[in-house]
């Protein structure tokens, strides 16, 4: 009897796979409306937002009044509701209502994304045979962008297989089986929500990070943590700063990247680009150029690579590394026994 019992206590394989498949099915129907819904509601607000600002700030919203104009409403947007309402974003929006007009020939199954990507397309019938395609056929913005970069328009009118050229791009960037609304920087910027940074670290990254922001704080010379994660966008691209502090005696803010793996020409050029960023849209007035420190943990070997500005590199860099950790300290930190264990994890 105890043994038939403990034969029926054990499930059904398949069907319990059946009930997994089906309820996971409905999860994700429900999360594809949520997603649809807030880029619908985020489309039209942009878009209304877009023609205010077009109608404050006239024709040229770079001239004095509209770029007092547009500083203004930033403030106080961001002031009121965060993110996302900076002036290169208020200015996108603009654009936005300049490219699309009519507001009823907006498609509610396109997202914010899929318009940022179509406002770079400059010829009129190009942009509106993307936005027709895109919804019709339901490209991602990752497809749509693919299509716009490889000039799908040109070659689907120059082709006369043109199913095999339109069918290609299932091949060569496949459609995520679902979009995560938690995962787009858009969409956590118009909703409020801070972004969990766990998204973009690994264990033994986040574990070096956490390390690192104490590390430094406790150093006691001058650093003050600014924000983990630091997201902002060029152009529709994401970039995430691992961790940004500003140091006080220095009076500039030092940004800082992990990379767990070897540190390549490419990473120092986007640590440039970081620097670059603060340089020219985060510096406030009598601040110093700001520092980017990459770091490179490994078991075997750890690589510093300190990027600095290109004006005045020796005079910043006889006067900026009395109050940075030495390569010794930064060593000793990133080679901690407990983080070989979380690597071998």
């Amino acid at each position: 009897m105890e043994k038939l019992m403990k034969q029926e206590s054990i499930p059904d394989v398949p069907q319990s796979e059946d009930a997994y498949r089906s309820i996971r099915g409905y999860v994700i129907e429900a999360q594809g409306q949520v997603y649809t819904a807030v880029n619908a509601a985020m489309v039209t607000a942009y878009w209304k937002i877009g023609k205010s600002i077009f109608e404050s700030c006239g024709e040229n919203d770079r001239a004095a009044y509209g770029k007092q104009v547009l500083k203004y409403i930033s403030e106080r947007l961001t002031e009121e509701f965060g993110r996302g309402f900076d002036i290169s974003n208020l200015r996108n929006m603009r654009r936005f209502y300049l490219t699309f007009p009519i507001q009823d020939a907006l498609r509610p199954e396109l997202s914010w994304t899929h318009y940022r990507s179509l406002m770079k397309v400059n010829d009129a019938k190009a942009r509106a045979f993307y936005l027709e395609e895109c919804a019709k056929a339901g490209w991602s913005s990752r497809q749509l962008e693919r299509q716009i970069n490889t000039m799908f328009y040109q070659r689907i009118l120059a082709s006369r297989d043109k199913e095999s050229v339109a069918a290609e791009i299932q091949t060569t960037e496949p459609k995520p089986e679902y979009e995560q609304i938690i995962k787009d920087p858009y969409v956590l910027e118009f909703l409020n929500l801070p972004a969990n940074e766990h998204f973009y670290e690994s264990t033994l990254e986040q574990a070096l990070i956490d390390h690192l922001q104490k590390f430094l704080l406790e150093l006691g010379r001058g650093f003050s943590f600014v924000a983990r994660q630091k997201h902002f966008n060029v152009d529709g691209q994401h970039f995430y700063i691992d961790l940004v502090f500003y140091n006080y005696i220095l009076k500039c803010f030092v940004l800082i990247d992990l990379k767990t793996g070897l540190l390549t020409h490419q990473d120092i050029g986007q640590m440039q680009m970081y620097v670059n960023y603060y340089t020219r849209y985060q510096m406030n007035e009598g601040d110093n150029p700001p520092v980017g420190l990459l770091l490179c943990a490994q078991k075997s070997d750890t690589l510093i690579q300190l990027t600095l500005p290109e004006d005045n590199r020796q005079i910043y860099a006889a006067k900026y590394l009395p109050y940075l950790p030495t390569e010794e300290e930064l060593k000793r930190e990133l080679n901690l026994k407990e983080f070989e264990k979380l690597e071998n994890i």
